[in-house]
């Protein structure tokens, strides 16, 4: 499972290629995330290593290739659905101080 950065860095480097036709520099990451550049630097690694990006020449993020654009769905966190209101009419927000 990605952590919220490491979610953030992939989704910024989607979005940069698809908006902008080309990979954002480190820089420009630094920038978008607020972080340094060895926090970028290690969540491009963890990116890697859970297999979202090829990286082979790292001297530069022109050279990143996309492999998973969005997080897999088996490592999303569950989240637990409300039940249906009893009232279909929803006016016990209404009628009930």
């Amino acid at each position: 499972m990605l952590t919220d950065y490491q979610r953030k860095v992939l989704r910024i480097l989607y979005n940069y290629k698809s908006g902008r036709r080309r990979m954002p520099t480190v820089h420009e990451l630094t920038v978008k995330t607020g972080k340094g550049k060895q926090d970028v630097m290690a969540a491009l690694d963890a990116l890697i290593t859970s297999e979202y990006i090829h990286w082979e020449d790292k001297s530069d993020t022109v050279n990143i290739v996309i492999l998973e654009g969005w997080e897999r769905e088996g490592e999303r966190p569950k989240i637990d659905h409300r039940p249906a209101p009893t009232n279909p009419n929803n006016t016990d927000y209404w009628t009930q101080y």
